[in-house]
């Protein structure tokens, strides 16, 4: 059986700049402006299908970009990653265009995923009932809550049944009992056989639903393996981080920063 996705090397880089005109000059100009950043740099895993991977790390560690990878939104800088199958992300507003109402946004992306106007049709309802927003869903999203987005995000990434789906955050806004919902659903797929990444703050969903745990610090693989195993040392150092006063994290944080913006000849 395939692997769902093998990552190997997978680096992301940035330019950093301090102002619009750095920016153009950059763009224009023969002289390199602005500062890079390594957002990832070599992160090597392999999913199998069927696995349910949880991102952990503090802030600035780089799950979302990953996700982003991952997801198709954004291609890596080097490295490589082999995707059998078709991935969904949903994140508090992935895809969605302010501008349009709430059932435009439906249209718009089930086409962009190459679905029929027939077949949009008849998933349609399925949404927007999913979503709980049937009196919102002709106004433009722009005027939703994060809640709301969230939820209309997620409803149409669950109709149209990726094989890799992956979850940023999108249940740390909204109510309980659509988080539970959206839990549920999700513990439908890992049934099927989906696979899955799990972006969240939350350390009980995490060993809840995931079977591993990519950990990573400042852009880094920190630890790659077993729930238990590497959520028991994330817990051990978040208990050490929360303990730090505030100049301490700030230092920890600096350094990190500082290790992103080198090339790794220099680090």
């Amino acid at each position: 059986m395939p692997k769902a996705i093998i990552a190997k090397n997978v680096t992301k880089k940035f330019k950093l700049y301090h102002n619009q005109s750095e920016r153009l000059k950059d763009l224009l100009l023969p002289k390199s402006f602005g500062e890079e950043f390594y957002a990832l740099r070599d992160v090597s895993f392999e999913a199998e299908k069927g696995d349910i991977i949880g991102l952990v790390g503090v802030n600035g560690s780089g799950k979302s970009t990953l996700s982003n990878i991952l997801s198709g939104i954004v291609p890596q800088t080097s490295g490589d990653i082999i995707i059998n199958g078709e991935t969904a992300i949903i994140d508090v507003s992935a895809g969605l265009n302010n501008k349009l109402t709430g059932r435009e946004n439906i249209e718009l992306k089930c086409l962009m995923l190459g679905f029929t106007k027939r077949q949009i049709r008849d998933m349609e309802q399925d949404i927007i009932e999913f979503a709980e927003l049937e009196k919102f869903i002709d106004q433009p999203v722009k005027s939703y809550s994060k809640g709301m987005k969230s939820r209309l995000g997620f409803a149409i990434s669950v109709n149209i049944d990726p094989d890799i789906f992956i979850v940023d955050e999108a249940l740390s806004v909204g109510d309980k009992a659509f988080a539970k919902k959206c839990l549920e659903k999700m513990k439908e797929f890992k049934q099927r056989g989906k696979t899955m990444f799990f972006v969240s703050h939350s350390i009980a969903q995490m060993r809840e639903f995931c079977n591993k745990i990519l950990w990573l610090e400042f852009g880094e693989t920190k630890a790659f393996g077993n729930t238990d195993k590497v959520l028991g040392e994330y817990e051990a150092f978040l208990k050490k981080y929360n303990k730090w006063s505030k100049k301490e994290r700030q230092a920890f944080r600096q350094k990190g920063f500082a290790k992103q913006s080198k090339e790794k000849a220099l680090v």
